[in-house]
């Protein structure tokens, strides 16, 4: 058996391909869809929250030609939404009412999850997103 010299990266800033017509805000809640490029984050099945922009971008061509620097292993802070985040949600997943607000699974048709609640306060909740 031979060792192995094996590449690694960090993973907290990532660059995401962004799917074709698309905008992304910096600041809001990135999503990618279930071809793998990046949207912004909203209650739509087969999407998966990666992190928040770094930057705005605006992709008027195919998938792919643009990319968006992505922050995670954070926590970040939200908008409640309109069925709010209570303290009882704190450590439990929370999920996407629109790219800058979370809310509860109770609230949301497809339940993508945004992260892990950490704290509820009177301006916003709380998500770490992994």
């Amino acid at each position: 058996m031979a060792e192995r010299n094996t590449p690694w990266k960090g993973g907290e800033l990532i660059s995401l391909l962004v799917a074709a017509s698309t905008t992304i805000e910096a600041g809001k809640m990135v999503s990618v869809n279930s071809g793998g490029y990046a949207i912004p984050a909203a209650d739509t099945a087969s999407t998966i929250v990666v992190g928040v922009a770094q930057e705005s971008v605006v992709n008027s061509g195919a998938n792919g030609a643009a990319s968006v620097v992505v922050r995670r292993l954070k926590a970040f802070k939200f908008a409640n939404g309109t069925t709010a985040v209570t303290q009882a949600g704190v450590g439990g997943n929370v999920v996407v009412q629109d790219a800058q607000t979370v809310t509860t699974a109770a609230a949301a048709t497809n339940d993508i999850v945004a992260g892990k609640c950490l704290a509820v306060e009177s301006d916003g909740v709380w998500v770490w997103i992994a």
